[in-house]
């Protein structure tokens, strides 16, 4: 890859990557919306032990599909 065209796609991603992390959603025209979302505190269970444990809250990065991207994926002309 051009280092130019390398540079700029590392300086998107940081710039996507500090946005979510304040809490602000990114969407990129004609491709999707990353989005972050709380997720409350929930009942688990340790898979090797068998335990029970809370597992607690926290943030997570959701992606939703532009409806675009979503019909050329689908075979949509």
């Amino acid at each position: 890859m051009d280092s130019v065209a390398k540079d700029t796609v590392e300086t998107l991603l940081e710039i996507m990557k500090s946005s979510l992390a304040s809490g602000e959603d990114v969407m990129i025209s004609g491709f999707g919306k990353f989005q972050v979302n709380d997720k409350a505190a929930r009942k688990g269970r340790n898979p090797a032990t068998g335990e029970d444990m809370v597992l607690g809250k926290r943030r997570v990065v959701t992606f939703k599909c532009a409806g675009v991207l979503r019909d050329l994926i689908n075979g949509a002309e």
